[in-house]
């Protein structure tokens, strides 16, 4: 008899067992239909806020590490029946007690490194207990292959949660776990194929060639004072004339201000290397010495800075003649104790009166600089001391001293002039010269 003749005959004896069977399945059906619906919903949920946030390689990651980790626990379940004689419901409950930790392991140093940027001891037993069943799954192995096979798959896996760590460090952290000393890059860069900073390459060449020829000029330079021989100074002296005209011809240096500044920044530098043993920086952990209390009277300079300690004699050579006195001839009285940012906006008057000197091809003195600043004469002469070592200021005096013999005494400009000042005998030149 069919079964469709079976249903309908069993439906024509048995009516009201028939409807209550039709009842229950219809319950159940809904059921399913609710539970199906729910599933998906979660599995949505799910989706949206653990998946969709992760990038890309974050859930391949995933999905490889876990294929790795199901091919360690296919070489587990066989060693647990093979070796250990595990069966039945004992084999199904104890054979991935390993991968089981390993997993265990991972969630812990993956939190571990969210709260202390750091996987910790946690990581280290991810890596031991991975190649404790990489070894165990591949001594149960028929063949090399297959044993070589069982003793990757878990490494694999052990790899991919490593990778992952650390993107997951760098991007809580913003940085990498340690910086290789060797990297392409840095080969690059010390073999000379690469540049560090972003320049191009017409302003490494210009870059380069200006350097040869500040570098030429102080080698010709440093021979003429040890008094070297003829030979020598017209070989240095034909370098240095050679790396001018490269450099005029392919940095365009007799138009360019900048290249013009440049060049002089780098004279100014070698040329005075033997200055830095005499400077005395201030000690950024040195306690800020006491000031002494202002002098009873009007002192010389209303809100001057207070009196430093003496500078250093190698700094106030130059200005040792220039004696500050007051209207009535006597020293001038202690300046009074000012806060930081007087202080502050005291310098920094000083610092635009003499960039604005400068630039007029001027020198100030100290006693130019606390008269229109308001600074105390000793802290001028002491920024003067260290402002006049600058390339722009050192070429001023050295261009005052070699062309005119003006020694750094006080206020000068940098006279431009193709005749000479004097004559032979020291007096002024005739009309007629």
């Amino acid at each position: 008899m069919p079964p469709i003749d079976q249903i309908t005959a069993f439906t024509s004896d048995q009516p009201v067992l028939t409807a209550v069977i039709c009842v229950l399945a219809l319950a159940v059906l809904a059921l399913l239909c609710f539970a199906f619906r729910a599933a998906l919903r979660a599995t949505g949920r799910f989706l949206r806020t653990h998946v969709a946030p992760r990038p890309a390689e974050d859930i391949l990651t995933i999905v490889a590490a876990s294929i790795a980790t199901g091919v360690s626990a296919q070489g587990m379940w066989r060693f647990s029946g093979d070796v250990l004689g595990f069966d039945g419901p004992l084999r199904l409950l104890l054979f991935a007690f390993i991968e089981v930790a390993v997993v265990t392991s991972a969630v812990r140093a993956r939190r571990n490194m969210r709260e202390n940027f750091s996987a910790g001891i946690d990581g280290v037993a991810v890596w031991a207990l991975t190649c404790l069943t990489a070894v165990l799954s591949s001594m149960d192995a028929r063949s090399p292959a297959e044993a070589v096979f069982r003793l990757s798959a878990p490494l694999v896996a052990a790899w991919l949660w490593e990778r992952g760590m650390a993107i997951e460090r760098h991007r809580i952290t913003g940085r990498s776990r340690i910086n290789w000393r060797i990297t392409p890059e840095r080969v690059l860069v010390r073999v000379g194929l690469a540049e560090v900073s972003d320049r191009t390459a017409s302003e490494v060449d210009a870059h380069r060639r200006l350097t040869r020829v500040a570098l030429a000029a102080k080698r010709a330079r440093a021979l003429r004072a040890a008094g070297a021989s003829d030979r020598k100074m017209r070989a240095a002296l034909a370098k240095l004339d050679r790396a001018m005209d490269q450099a005029v011809e392919h940095t365009g240096l007799a138009a360019d201000p900048a290249r013009q500044e440049a060049l002089l920044s780098q004279i100014g530098a070698l040329f005075n290397t033997s200055a830095l043993i005499d400077l005395r920086p201030p000690v950024p952990w040195a306690p800020e010495p006491q000031e002494p209390p202002a002098a009873q009277g009007s002192p010389a300079v209303q809100g001057a800075l207070p009196a430093a300690s003496p500078a250093p004699a190698a700094l106030l050579d130059d200005d040792d003649d220039e004696d500050i006195e007051t209207a009535d001839g006597a020293a001038p009285d202690p300046a009074p104790v000012v806060d930081t940012a007087q202080r502050a906006a005291l310098i920094r008057a000083a610092r635009e009166y003499w960039d604005r000197q400068i630039d007029r091809k001027f020198v100030p003195r100290a006693a130019d600089i606390a008269h229109e600043t308001g600074i105390s004469p000793v802290a001028a002469r002491e920024l003067r001391a260290l402002w006049k070592l600058e390339p722009r200021a050192h070429a001023l005096i050295e261009a005052a001293y070699r062309e005119h013999g003006i020694i750094d005494t006080g206020t000068f400009p940098a006279i431009e002039t193709s005749e000479r000042i004097l004559t032979m005998n020291g007096s002024s030149p005739s009309p007629s010269a």
